[in-house]
């Protein structure tokens, strides 16, 4: 049988794509750079191709670098649930949890899933990473973290997914705006008026689902780089948007008295979820953090709107 790549040859050449640099990925691994060098050395004659163009000036992968680092990651990440599992089967609860989350929910819900999951798991020591969408299922699906909490829909390919609750969406807008007070349906206002989340913010793709921007013109409205940037935007009469409940119900517009939230027929919802590897050796993790997100979200969409 030919000999295989080891999963520290992998890890060296994962390392070297994500740094560039010799140095930089050796001291990444704890390794000396010879040690490194000679590794992806010994990876690319028993794979027999060349997978680093090396000068003075520049590292670059080859394509066929690209793809075995593309692949390397995901073997590394069930190398790393494979680990794990006898400590899950003995303990679970313990150890670390890297949790990403996405902006949209974290701030609503991480107070009280913190305290929870303490309480349930006292020897868990859980790693939250407030993350965009791609990039928490990118980092999933590369290992680097253990679950994620984000909204759907949303391209999670072949991750697990658990939904967990459907939250609706409310239009939010100036107190004194003319237009959002004499349109009596929410989805005729001028969308020139749209105030979205930039690229990379999933609540802003469901925004524009539940606006049916591709049945209308492409809009060219306003964007902004955060959510108290929208508010700001909101509370200086430069449109309406549309944000998720929880975000309301946390507080938030105690601080911009000039915002008016208002429930609308048929409200668009996004469904609250968690992801998983399908190698995920954190089951108990997983169901208690359903549990407890649930719990979280009931608690602020049985509240009402002020």
């Amino acid at each position: 049988m030919a000999a295989l790549p080891s999963l520290r040859q992998l890890g060296y050449l994962v390392a070297l794509s994500d740094t560039l640099h010799f140095t930089e990925a050796a001291k990444r691994c704890f390794v000396t750079q010879s040690t490194l060098s000679g590794g992806i050395m010994e990876l690319e004659r028993l794979l027999g191709g060349t997978l680093v163009e090396r000068n003075r000036q520049q590292v670059r992968l080859t394509t066929l670098g690209e793809q075995v680092v593309s692949r390397a990651r995901l073997l590394l990440a069930d190398a790393h649930d494979l680990m794990r599992l006898s400590r899950e089967l003995s303990e679970p609860g313990t150890g670390e949890l890297h949790l990403g989350i996405i902006p949209t929910i974290a701030p609503f819900v991480l107070p009280g899933l913190w305290a929870q999951m303490q309480t349930r798991f006292p020897r868990l020591q859980l790693r939250v990473h407030e993350v965009q969408s791609h990039v928490a299922v990118e980092k999933l699906g590369q290992g680097q973290l253990d679950l994620v909490i984000l909204a759907l829909p949303f391209d999670i390919g072949q991750l697990l997914v658990k939904p967990v609750i459907q939250e609706s969406l409310v239009l939010i807008h100036h107190r004194q705006d003319p237009i959002a007070l004499q349109t009596e349906d929410w989805q005729a206002l001028p969308l020139d008026r749209l105030i979205l989340l930039e690229e990379g913010h999933c609540l802003r793709d469901h925004t524009l689902s539940a606006c049916r921007i591709s049945d209308r013109a492409n809009h060219q409205g306003i964007e902004a780089s955060s959510l108290m940037t929208l508010l700001q935007m909101v509370q200086a009469q430069m449109g309406f948007s549309l944000l998720p409940s929880s975000v309301l119900q946390s507080g938030l517009l105690q601080a911009f008295p000039q915002i008016q939230a208002i429930r609308v027929s048929n409200p668009p919802e996004r469904t609250i979820a968690l992801l998983a590897r399908s190698s995920t050796t954190q089951h108990a993790e997983l169901e208690a953090l359903s549990g407890v997100i649930e719990n979280l979200f009931r608690a602020k969409l049985n509240s009402s709107l002020s």
